[in-house]
């Protein structure tokens, strides 16, 4: 082999891979679709929902357009406006924070926990003393299942409880996690996820649902998703948004649920194979107890003055790519930097944002190619 060649690329997500796996389940299932024409509201929508309750153990499950819409749609239904406080980690994806925007709401960013990345409780307390310094009226908190591992959601359940605001958990990451052996779906008032194609379980397009135990929420989410239609489709209620998951996506996603825990057991033998490559050389990301992960991101943190440019450049010239979550935490960025932020500020989010990096993670990395990552990653390390 001439060594001037590019060594083979190493996929970060590999969807081609589960799309082998799966076969012709997919072909069929949107075959389906295109046979019976109902792209909005099929059967496909409903039978979804009732396998994502049944995976879950939520009592209820509405399915939607994405990840940001379910945040959004959940803050809509509670009737979340303006002069509302809403607290948000600051180290995640942007579709937390701005569905809070949207709405009118004022999100509070706080910090996160530097082991696990997900929401800081004490943070979390200093943000509502901040809130109701600035005259803000808090009522709700969005913690992150960030990378696929369950925040803390005990210690955040009891803060907001004492303070009177209710849980919206963004498992647009975790979904699939569990904390303390209940699966993401079932704690707080209501879980968003997101089924964007790249995530743990993603369709082929744009998707979300939102679980909830409450009856009456999900009578609202429905009305929510729908233009905020009543009993007359032209009798609108309340004010609400094209919120649906199509029927396609939802046939997409009966076939892939069916293989999802084998997925998540993979995901984890891939997670335990780097830390045991890599637990010596970098930080490598750290379950809290009680906690499961889906690894959506398999993301460390380098050691102290390394360029993490040069060490990704370096990867890269051997085939590997990398990502950063998140080179900006969401109180830095230009949309948000004037919102506020938790007393004591958030230096955890902002030293994470200068040294995580993030690599390839899917359920078919194989062993051979995941050794190469990991060499790769050593070597890059050792010049």
């Amino acid at each position: 082999m001439n060594q001037h060649l590019r060594p083979d690329p190493v996929p970060f997500i590999d969807i081609a891979a589960q799309r082998r796996r799966l076969g012709k389940s997919i072909d069929e299932a949107v075959a389906r679709v295109l046979g019976h024409c109902q792209f909005i509201n099929g059967p496909e929508v409903t039978q979804l929902e009732a396998e994502l309750a049944a995976f879950s153990g939520a009592r209820h499950v509405v399915s939607c357009a994405s990840g940001t819409d379910a945040l959004l749609m959940v803050l809509m239904a509670k009737g979340v406006g303006r002069g509302d406080a809403v607290f948000c980690p600051s180290f995640t994806f942007c579709a937390t924070g701005e569905a809070v925007a949207l709405t009118g709401a004022t999100p509070v960013f706080v910090d996160v926990d530097e082991a696990t990345f997900n929401i800081d409780a004490a943070s979390l307390k200093r943000g509502i003393a901040t809130a109701k310094k600035l005259g803000l009226k808090p009522v709700a908190v969005i913690p992150v299942d960030l990378f696929g591992q369950s925040a803390d959601h005990d210690a955040i359940g009891a803060i907001a409880a004492e303070a009177g605001l209710f849980v919206l958990d963004d498992a647009a990451q975790g979904f699939g996690a569990s904390h303390k052996g209940h699966r993401l779906g079932s704690l707080g008032l209501a879980t968003a996820t997101s089924f964007f194609p790249a995530k743990p379980l993603g369709c082929f397009g744009d998707g979300g649902a939102i679980f909830t135990d409450d009856a009456e929420l999900a009578e609202k989410l429905r009305s929510v998703r729908v233009h905020g239609q009543g009993s007359d489709k032209y009798d609108n209620v309340r004010l609400g948004l094209t919120g649906r998951l199509d029927t396609m996506q939802a046939a997409i996603l009966i076939e892939k649920l069916k293989i999802f825990e084998d997925e998540i057991a993979a995901r984890n033998k891939v997670a335990d194979r780097y830390a045991q490559g890599l637990g010596n050389v970098v930080s490598v990301p750290r379950l809290a107890s009680g906690c499961t992960s889906v690894w959506a991101q398999y993301t460390i943190r380098l050691p102290k003055g390394c360029d993490r440019d040069g060490f990704a450049a370096a990867l890269k010239a051997q085939g590997i790519p990398t990502a950063i979550y998140y080179v900006k935490s969401m109180h830095q960025q230009t949309a948000y930097r004037d919102f506020p932020v938790a007393d004591g500020g958030l230096p955890a989010c902002e030293r994470l944002s200068n040294d995580v990096i993030s690599l390839p993670m899917h359920a078919y990395l194989d062993e051979p190619t995941q050794a190469r990552v990991i060499k790769a990653v050593r070597g890059a390390l050792s010049t």
